[in-house]
């Protein structure tokens, strides 16, 4: 009996000491913007579960995640990459990979996590088990003259396609050999300050700053280079202030149309993706940054820059107009759908919380404590192109 009683002590002991299993679908990050720290949170629980500190300049932080969903690679405004394990909820490893970074992309394989910088300007390809640097393209245009970095995404194939702010040019580099990484150039218009790639992968756009338009090059035909589309997007011949330039990566594509933030205007612009042409206007409550669409495309909810950042528009598709506004809270700066799009969370910065909502009735499903929180990211996009 003493035998036996000592078995089961030692069962008992060894069920206590055995790590919690979870399934890395199941979760994602928020970023604490001035803490230098992300939320690990659980999307089913609706919960955090660790927090990982230490990781630097997250102002202008953003997240792509391994091929399996284990691992996050945060990148930082002051050119930190950070590599952190969501199962043991820990920081694998940190490097200063530059003096100013907005973001990175990973590939198709998932081998290689790539950098955009803005000093030195450029992008540096890393191993992404090790964190190695395996290769960098300067983004020189010109002899002496090296860019910023903007809108860089995967596309297949293991290329990453990308703009130069300065140089006016959408560069696609192949790192078929991460070591040795080829690159083409195409000119794109006045000062590109963002990009995109279409969910199925075959177009790479990107933002013109310095004019009215979108340059758009087809990945599957480059040899015909750049062409522009929508010359009237942008603050056309009437200058209006504008109080947040929205991200490209704030548009949708959702049941055949793409919806994007009008530059300046209080509308989301509809735009058939066939032939890449303005069919449709919304109206909505203030300057739209992010125009997201609920993964079954149903919805397209809509955030807006100060002085309405406290807003929110819920766009039916099928309706073709906005079915739903609320205020939410305060410093809404970031929205995130859980996987199938039953709820979505909401980054309110200035309340200090990320919220929850019911994407069908709008309840209320709870909050999250957060310090400062801009980014959530889920692990859904591991399996995302562009994501």
């Amino acid at each position: 009996m003493r035998l036996f009683l000592c078995f089961l002590l030692a069962l008992l002991l060894n069920a206590c000491a055995a790590p919690q299993l979870r399934g890395t679908g199941d979760l994602g990050l928020i970023i604490e913007r001035a803490a230098g720290r992300v939320t690990l949170v659980n999307t089913t629980l609706r919960q955090p579960y660790a927090r990982i500190d230490g990781l630097g300049d997250l102002s202008h932080a953003s997240a792509v995640y391994s091929r399996d969903g284990r691992y996050a690679y945060v990148f930082g405004r002051d050119g930190g990459l950070s590599k952190i394990d969501l199962l043991e909820a820990k920081l694998v490893k940190r490097v200063i990979q530059s003096g100013n970074a907005i973001g990175g992309s990973i590939s198709q394989d998932g081998r290689i996590v790539v950098a955009q910088n803005y000093t030195p300007g450029g992008i540096k390809a890393f191993d992404a088990e090790t964190l190695e640097l395996l290769s960098e393209v300067p983004a020189e245009y010109a002899p002496g003259k090296f860019s910023k970095v903007v809108g860089l995404a995967d596309t297949a194939g293991n290329k990453f396609a990308y703009a130069l702010f300065e140089g006016g040019e959408i560069w696609v580099s192949d790192f078929a050999n991460p070591r040795q990484p080829t690159t083409q150039r195409f000119p794109a218009g006045n000062q590109p300050y963002d990009g995109l790639v279409t969910p199925d992968g075959r177009y790479f756009l990107t933002g013109l700053f310095g004019e009215d338009g979108v340059a758009m090059l087809d990945l599957w035909q480059p040899d015909k280079g750049a062409r522009k589309i929508l010359e009237k997007y942008g603050r056309g011949e009437e200058k209006l202030p504008v109080f947040k330039m929205p991200h490209l990566r704030g548009w949708s594509v959702a049941q055949g149309k793409a919806y994007l933030p009008a530059i300046g205007r209080h509308e989301v612009l509809i735009v058939d993706v066939a032939t890449w042409k303005e069919v449709g206007r919304i109206p909505v409550r203030g300057q739209p940054v992010f125009v997201m669409a609920r993964p079954d495309g149903r919805q397209v909810w809509v955030n807006f820059a100060f002085p309405d950042n406290g807003k929110i528009d819920v766009i039916d598709t099928l309706a073709g107009q906005v079915t739903h506004a609320f205020e939410p809270g305060k410093g809404i700066l970031h929205m995130e759908f859980a996987p199938r799009g039953e709820n979505v969370w909401l980054s309110a910065r200035d309340d200090n919380k990320v919220l929850i909502y019911n994407t069908e009735n709008f309840a209320k499903l709870g909050e999250i404590a957060v310090d400062n929180p801009s980014g959530i990211f889920f692990t859904t996009r591991a399996a995302r192109i562009g994501f």
